[in-house]
């Protein structure tokens, strides 16, 4: 399907790796040019020299930490007029709630909520004025089936949401949407460092962890992150200009919902 996206701009936070890294590999297969972001800047370069070299489109790494203001502000500065903005960030270390401190709320809040508003403050103006605009925001299925350890990453991902519903409401007549994509387990880094981290608080291998979480997956795998990807592409596409308001989950059927 030609997701009619071909000559547009858009900026994928966090996407040296993982999630992040699938989305602008599947808008760049689209013909979309990219901003990428990474911390590690050597990692991110590779990205960068990889997605240019399979799709042909212009990929410009911006290595920073997004989750500062002086991060945004280079993505910003590599591409003050996305048509799309992917946001997306590393959530809090497991941890169970009654060791949060006061610094821990907040740096959480920041990353998964605060960080993902500002920028969309940022860029959405231009995308009503253009009659353009596709934001799509990476949160977590735990956003509506919560895991011990998760609750921070859960609530700040869930205000995020909350957050978002009626500004999605308000940009819709302009062809700008607003939505997010909620991931089950995927195969990536972050479900090594959630499997060694559950392993290590309930004193269990981890490859029984890894063995318990899959079985709890109707589809009895872990997701690939090039579907996750795709499904980024299409939410971004030309065609996906109905949806807005939405978050999307993709976790192989382990959420047991109806509606």
């Amino acid at each position: 399907m030609d997701l009619g996206l071909k000559g547009r701009s858009a900026i994928v936070c966090a996407s040296s790796k993982g999630l992040g890294r699938a989305c602008a590999m599947a808008l760049a297969e689209a013909g979309v040019n990219i901003v990428i972001n990474g911390r590690d800047a050597e990692g991110l370069a590779k990205t960068a020299a990889e997605i240019a070299a399979k799709y042909g489109v212009k990929v410009t790494p911006v290595a920073a930490d997004v989750g500062t203001p002086e991060g945004r502000l280079a993505l910003l500065a590599a591409c003050p007029q996305p048509d799309i903005l992917v946001t997306n960030n590393s959530g809090p270390p497991l941890k169970d709630f009654r060791a949060l401190s006061h610094d821990d709320l907040v740096a959480g809040a920041n990353a998964n909520m605060f960080t993902p508003i500002e920028l969309i403050q940022k860029v959405i103006d231009g995308m009503v004025e253009r009659k353009f605009g596709r934001i799509v925001n990476i949160t977590s299925s735990s956003v509506i089936s919560p895991m011990m350890g998760l609750d921070l990453s859960s609530g700040a991902r869930a205000g995020l949401t909350a957050f978002l519903a009626g500004v999605a409401r308000q940009v819709a007549h302009a062809n700008v949407t607003i939505n997010q994509i909620m991931p089950g387990a995927f195969a990536t880094d972050r479900l090594v460092q959630a499997t060694t981290a559950q392993a290590k608080m309930r004193g269990v291998s981890e490859a029984q962890i890894e063995e318990t979480r899959r079985n709890t997956i109707p589809a009895r795998r872990f997701g690939d992150a090039a579907e996750f990807g795709q499904l980024c592409a299409f939410l971004s596409s030309a065609q996906a200009g109905y949806i807005t308001g939405q978050s999307l989950l993709i976790d192989g059927g382990a959420v047991n919902l109806a509606f």
